[in-house]
C-alpha cells in the first residue's frame, strides 16, 4: 500500500515537470522553424513525411499487431536484461504475449510505452551502415524511416494505454501514465535536435528554463499558502 502512495506522491511532484517539458518541446520547435516551412532542412522533412505516411498506413491498412507485440515483449526484455535480470521465457502471438524476467521494476514495466523498439534499431542499423558508407545523400530516407517507426510507436502506444493494460495496472494508471509521457517528450526533443543537427545546449536551455519557472511557480504557491 505504502508502494503506491509513494508512486502517487511522485506522479504529484513530476506534473510540473510534464508542463515544462511540454513548453520546452513547442518553444524549441517554434525556435527551429522561425514559425515557417522554410527553415526545414531536407531530413526533418523525411521525417514529417515518413510519420505520416505511417499515420495513414494505420488509418487505412491492417494493423500489424503481432509486430507491435514483438516489439512490446523484446523491449520488456531487453530493458529487463539491461538492469541485470534473466529471461525466462517469452512468447508472441496474435493476442498478445508475455516475458517471464526474474526481476522487475517499473522502468522495465513501462519501457515499451516510451521505448520506440524499431526506432531504435533503424538507428542502430543507420551507425553500423555509416561505417561501410558514406550515408549523407540518404539522410532524409534514413529519417522517414525513423517517422515511420516512430509513428508505429506513438499509435500503437495510445492504441494499447486506451485498452486496460495489466503494465499500467501494476504501477498505477497516474504514476505510469505521468513517467510514459515525460519518457516519450524527452525522446521528442532528442529526435528534433538529431534531426537540425542544432547543439544539445538549445534543447537543455528551454528545458532548464521551463522547469525552474514551473517549479518555482509551484513553491512560490505553497510558501503564499503557508
Amino acid at each position: 500500500m505504502w508502494r503506491s502512495g509513494l508512486k502517487f506522491v511522485t506522479a504529484l511532484l513530476l506534473l510540473p515537470a510534464t508542463v515544462a517539458l511540454t513548453r520546452a518541446l513547442l518553444d524549441l520547435l517554434r525556435e527551429l522553424s522561425g514559425g515557417t516551412w522554410r527553415g526545414w532542412s531536407w531530413s526533418a522533412w523525411g521525417l514529417l513525411i515518413g510519420f505520416v505516411l505511417w499515420i495513414l498506413a494505420y488509418a487505412i491498412m491492417p494493423r500489424p499487431f503481432r509486430t507491435y507485440v514483438l516489439a512490446h515483449e523484446l523491449t520488456h526484455a531487453l530493458w529487463g536484461w539491461a538492469m541485470g535480470a534473466k529471461i525466462k521465457g517469452m512468447k508472441v502471438s496474435r493476442s498478445g504475449g508475455y516475458v517471464r524476467l526474474t526481476k522487475s521494476n517499473f522502468l522495465i514495466t513501462l519501457a515499451p510505452y516510451f521505448f520506440p523498439f524499431y526506432t531504435v534499431l533503424v538507428i542502430l542499423l543507420h551507425a553500423i551502415a555509416s561505417w561501410f558508407i558514406d550515408l549523407q545523400p540518404y539522410e532524409p530516407v534514413w529519417m522517414g524511416w525513423i517517422g515511420m517507426t516512430w509513428g508505429f510507436h506513438l499509435t500503437f502506444t495510445l492504441s494499447m494505454l486506451h485498452a486496460r493494460q495489466p503494465d499500467i495496472r501494476e504501477e498505477g494508471r497516474f504514476f505510469s501514465y505521468t513517467i510514459i509521457y515525460i519518457f516519450n517528450l524527452l525522446g521528442v526533443g532528442c529526435w528534433i535536435i538529431l534531426v537540425s543537427a542544432r547543439p544539445w545546449t538549445v534543447w537543455s536551455r528551454h528545458l532548464g528554463h521551463e522547469l525552474v519557472r514551473h517549479y518555482g511557480a509551484v513553491i512560490d504557491t505553497i510558501a503564499g499558502w503557508l
